[in-house]
């Protein structure tokens, strides 16, 4: 891992040293999901979860004193299926829905009326361009075009056209090779700020990991607290520390769970 400018090529995770202070009984870490803890697939179905990567998530959050989240554009019911650990806070759909670490789940209202007719458009314009995958996340909806990435102009024109200028209920994020129509005002940002209001994430050190442009709203959310940011891959960040890949993100997290 190393620290600089987004063209810094990358180098080995156990380059970023935990001195005290990076201790897991002292941070508070948030996750980022699909290409951070997992490799990106085709369809959202079809991620594959490596077998040890739920015992080294409940391993670091016990160590860390219950004082890790993930944060995801995936639904909760989804991070939960394939995680397998119902217990964990976590931020669903980009911090629409959201399970404090007592259990609480808070859910940030939507206009469903609004969200229907979306979604029914969304249906009507995939089933007459195949390739794109549409994704119902029950707040949200995304339009992939992973598999058929010659139709990305086209979902970008769609989504834009079906939110419209001046839309106050629904806001367009773009994502790797994915456009989401979500609800304006939430962001994965906003969630982990959430989350540090709250016991047992206040007054720790924020350590976040991403790999997408939705992760930029939390990389400069734990820049502005003097936390430690970290993209996974290339691109332009605002990211104070870079990773290379899902496997040197478990590689990470092993160390700071040693450490």
């Amino acid at each position: 891992m190393m620290r600089g400018d987004p063209a810094d090529t990358v180098s080995d995770a156990a380059n970023l040293p935990y001195p005290d202070r990076h201790a897991p009984g002292r941070c508070a870490y948030f996750l980022d999901f699909d290409g951070t803890l997992v490799d990106l697939a085709q369809r959202p179905s079809d991620v594959s979860v490596a077998p040890e990567l739920p015992a080294l998530i409940a391993g670091l959050h016990s160590a860390a004193g219950g004082a890790l989240a993930l944060i995801s554009g995936r639904p909760l019911a989804d991070i939960d299926h394939l995680i397998g650990l119902n217990y964990l806070p976590v931020a669903g759909q980009h911090g629409s829905e959201r399970r404090d670490a007592h259990g609480k789940v808070h859910i940030h209202p939507v206009d469903v009326d609004a969200l229907s007719e979306l979604r029914t458009r969304a249906q009507r314009w995939c089933a007459m361009h195949p390739g794109l995958v549409l994704e119902d996340k029950g707040l949200s909806i995304a339009l992939h075009y992973r598999t058929a990435p010659e139709l990305a102009t086209v979902a970008e024109h769609f989504v834009r056209d079906a939110v419209g200028d001046g839309n106050s209920d629904f806001q367009i994020q773009a994502g790797k090779m994915v456009f989401e129509i979500k609800p304006c005002g939430r962001d994965k940002g906003k969630a982990i700020e959430e989350f540090l209001a709250e016991f047992p994430f206040v007054g720790r050190l924020p350590v976040f990991v991403g790999d997408d442009v939705t992760d930029e709203h939390g990389f400069a959310a734990v820049n502005a607290l003097g936390g430690v940011s970290i993209k996974v891959g290339e691109g332009v960040t605002a990211a104070r520390w870079r990773i290379q890949n899902v496997a040197e993100v478990h590689r990470w997290l092993r160390n700071a769970l040693a450490g």
